[in-house]
């Protein structure tokens, strides 16, 4: 049996699908995983070896899953701060920190910190012809990567595609958008990885519109479009770790979400995307599917933007039964 007695513990809060993926992405790393979620069905949950069943807002409850963890990180940041002080001040490590989770809450604090930097923010009166997104990671001891831009399209608010790189985006403007991001991430001393969303005026101007921590959905593309997906540089950032490449592995890499639709067992219609299109890339995430609901993605790479998003579509639309062949 190997052991594993000198690899680092990672306790996450949370278990949805992020958690799932930072699991994934954890066993190539030999690193063990424990995680703290409110069912024993999360998503997360279902592949973990380490789950604990409880509130996160429990401080008795969070003392006891923190004890043998080198760090604990996030699914989600919907929680109360409160006793994760306590644990804080006891010497347990979070990262992003604690004080870096309180001040990205704060959207005035951040409008002002990036006007004072220099950094243009979004104006609710500006139109803009699409959105933008770009992932960094950051170590403690400063390393950094960038990665590179995506377009990305929402539905209703939520999103339903992803392109990388951005079609019809100079070299120039991309770089510039990667060098802000870079800024964003030493100003807020931000440790993981984060995301970066910027719109696109479709005149050349760009503006910052929202900064998220964490792995995020505009960024699964990673997992098999980057060298190193934002999941394992998440934890390699949080445990200081030397970072991985985040060049792409193809001229493009399409994500297409899916949402939960007249299927509850999606494992045939599954087997048919497979075969239909092997070179398809379907991630599931073991949830119940409900209607609307964010049930997996699907990944493509290749050269041709317009057959990717043809490819990717087709399957998402089949698995969720909006088509039938």
């Amino acid at each position: 049996m190997t052991n594993k007695s000198h690899f680092p513990i990672v306790g996450i809060i949370g278990g949805s699908q992020i958690a799932r993926m930072l699991i994934e992405a954890a066993t190539r790393l030999n690193i063990d995983i424990k995680i703290l979620c409110k069912d024993s069905q999360e998503s997360a949950a279902l592949i973990a070896n380490s789950v604990s069943v409880g509130d996160t807002n429990n401080y008795a409850e969070l003392t006891k899953f923190a004890l043998d963890t080198e760090v604990i990180t996030f699914d989600a940041y919907e929680f109360s701060l409160e006793n994760l002080k306590k644990l804080e001040e006891q010497g347990q490590l979070f990262r992003p920190s604690l004080s870096t989770i309180e001040n990205l809450q704060d959207t005035n604090f951040i409008r002002q910190s990036l006007l004072d930097a220099g950094l243009v923010v979004k104006d609710d009166e500006v139109k803009f012809v699409r959105e933008l997104s770009l992932q960094v990671a950051r170590s403690p001891h400063g390393q950094s990567v960038v990665y590179p831009v995506s377009q990305i399209k929402r539905i209703d608010g939520v999103l339903d595609e992803v392109i990388t790189p951005a079609p019809n985006l100079s070299d120039n403007y991309a770089s510039e958008l990667q060098s802000i991001a870079l800024q964003i991430s030493e100003l807020f001393k931000i440790v993981g990885i984060f995301s970066v969303e910027f719109i696109d005026t479709g005149n050349n101007e760009f503006f910052i519109s929202q900064i998220k921590l964490g792995p995020t959905n505009s960024g699964h593309w990673t997992i098999d479009g980057a060298t190193t997906s934002q999941f394992e540089n998440h934890l390699r950032a949080i445990l200081d770790l030397p970072l991985g490449s985040p060049n792409l592995v193809a001229p493009f890499t399409v994500m297409v979400n899916v949402l939960g639709g007249q299927y509850l067992d999606m494992y045939k219609p599954f087997l048919h995307c497979m075969a239909h299109d092997p070179e398809l890339r379907i991630h599931l995430y073991g949830k119940k599917v409900k209607e609307g609901r964010k049930v997996g993605h699907v990944n493509i790479s290749g050269d041709d933007v317009v057959d990717l998003l043809e490819r990717a579509h087709h399957a998402a639309d089949y698995l969720t039964g909006r088509i039938t062949e």
